[in-house]
């Protein structure tokens, strides 16, 4: 009888998953070095999320927000151990069917990276030593002693099946681990320098979290602001290679360097960012200092062209687009190519080396990270990746507040309570705040320091608070006198609307 039908359930299973793990694990090495997007694991999760309907990616971004991405490469690689387990059982009756099995969900992820918009020949390489390393795993654990095998009457033998899984588990640890070192040196901020602004911002006034606890703070430190993007593996780019190119309906194509963008006019500006998914009273959005050029600028070297355009289609490195209105460039407001977040370079997270800041509109419009490529067309012509699905072409962001303290069903004592938290109108700004207890009358909060039409404004109102429980509401007020609406909208397809509504108790 062959010796694979030896091979216990449990440990065949185990031989499948250890093999499985060997080879997404040489894979994710090889990718750190040719373009970590291709990671097998990583490409099929990047894959699911494009063919998520838009209904389940708005769900997981409301109830599971920033843990979306690991619950997912986790559902991948779950996914993946149970097929490769059943390759393993495969494989104690015929060898080359159960190796066959692996190499079938080594070539889907190969297919998966190579569907990437900006994939080329070398994303393969990933699949291809997943595709080697693998099967060739499973072979040899199926081929070795088992644990009851007796050198004395088989011969000489080499290590045990038990031995070769134990050691297999820790070099696919050893990979997975050199293969996040290695994408997280590449490239990155670390070793650039930012030259001062050309024009500089004003200091920041004061900020009411310095007077009041639980008031978001005036400015958001870059470990803390949002981050919503369909990236399941932040890009590593070095700035000796990279390249800004503005091209399309212009009148001589531009290639900028990361040295001849830092050598253009440099501004500050304080500018607050929303992202689209934010519900009512939600946490993402952030406010920061921006350092990068105007993006009038960058387009006036590449000249606009006569054609027609009223789309700017921005691409990041990886190929992801998104649509901006051309008309945001060329009114006024202070549109960038930004470079610097808060006194440094843009962190990885945000975009790194370069991207796009546009007050008053959503990021799924506006806001393009770890940009590539700027150019000039016409909606008609091309549809970016939000656009495809069917959110909002051109999405101003709506006007909100939010009460951040008292928390939702937080007790507080009884007396007077300071009700605070931010409101924001970027491009327009905030005029006033309003606060109603209990669904009576609103009454008039109090505005913090005034940073801007583009930068959020924090409020607070004293409340002589009674025992029992109470419901807080908050609205705003643009300085041209809209009212923030009480309409009720979701995220899609642009920008939640309604009044929030905090119930807390006090004791």
């Amino acid at each position: 009888m062959d010796q694979q039908t030896h091979v216990g359930r449990a440990a065949a299973a185990l031989a499948g998953t250890t093999a499985a793990l060997l080879g997404a694990a040489a894979g994710h090495l090889v990718a750190a070095f040719v373009d970590p997007a291709a990671s097998p694991v990583l490409a099929v999760g990047s894959t699911v999320i494009d063919l998520t309907p838009t209904p389940v990616k708005e769900w997981a971004v409301a109830r599971l927000g920033t843990a979306d991405k690991p619950v997912l490469v986790g559902s991948v690689l779950v996914v993946t151990l149970l097929l490769a387990a059943t390759a393993g059982l495969v494989a104690r009756r015929s060898r080359g069917t159960g190796a066959g099995l692996l190499v079938g969900l080594a070539v889907m992820a190969g297919v998966a990276a190579l569907s990437r918009p900006s994939a080329s020949a070398v994303d393969a390489l990933p699949a291809l030593a997943t595709v080697v390393v693998g099967p060739l795993a499973l072979l040899t654990f199926m081929r070795a002693p088992g644990p009851r095998t007796s050198p004395a009457t088989t011969g000489p033998v080499g290590p045990s099946r038990r031995t070769l899984l134990a050691l297999g588990l820790g070099v696919a640890a050893v990979l997975a681990g050199a293969g996040e070192w290695v994408g997280r040196v590449r490239g990155g901020p670390g070793s650039v320098t930012l030259p001062p602004p050309t024009d500089p911002a004003p200091a920041l006034p004061q900020g009411l979290e310095t007077r009041f606890r639980g008031i978001s703070d005036l400015q958001t430190a870059s470990a803390d602001f949002y981050r919503v993007d369909t990236r399941l593996v932040l890009p590593s780019v070095a700035v000796d290679g990279w390249r800004l190119t503005i091209d399309g309906d212009v009148d001589r194509t531009v290639d900028l360097s990361f040295d001849d963008l830092l050598a253009m006019r440099l501004v500050e500006r304080d500018i607050t960012l929303t992202c689209v998914s934010n519900e009512v009273g939600g946490k993402y959005v952030g406010a920061a200092r921006w350092l990068g050029v105007p993006l009038r600028d960058v387009l006036d070297r590449a000249g606009i062209g006569s054609t027609g355009a009223d789309q700017i289609l921005s691409t990041d490195v990886d190929g992801f687009t998104i649509s901006t209105p051309l008309e945001v460039a060329l009114d006024g407001r202070d549109t960038l190519v930004a470079v610097g977040m808060n006194g440094a370079p843009l962190p990885q997270t945000h975009g790194f080396p370069a991207r796009l800041v546009t007050p008053g509109l959503y990021g799924f419009v506006g806001a393009t990270k770890w940009l590539s490529r700027l150019t000039l067309t016409t909606y008609d012509a091309a549809q970016a990746y939000w656009t495809d699905r069917g959110w909002a072409t051109d999405a101003p962001i709506k006007l909100a507040s939010r009460i951040d303290t008292p928390r939702p069903l937080s007790t507080v004592e009884a007396g007077e309570v300071v009700v605070g938290g931010v409101a924001w109108a970027q491009h327009r700004g905030v005029g006033g705040v309003e606060v109603s207890i209990d669904e009576g009358p609103w009454q008039q909060a109090t505005l913090g320091p005034d940073v801007g039409v583009d930068y959020w404004r924090q409020w607070f109102f004293r409340w002589p608070a009674e025992s029992g429980q109470h419901t807080l509401a908050t609205r705003a007020t643009t300085l041209d006198g809209e009212v923030q609406t009480a309409s009720r909208a979701t995220p899609f397809p642009d920008g939640s609307s309604g009044v929030q509504q905090v119930v807390v108790n006090v004791a």
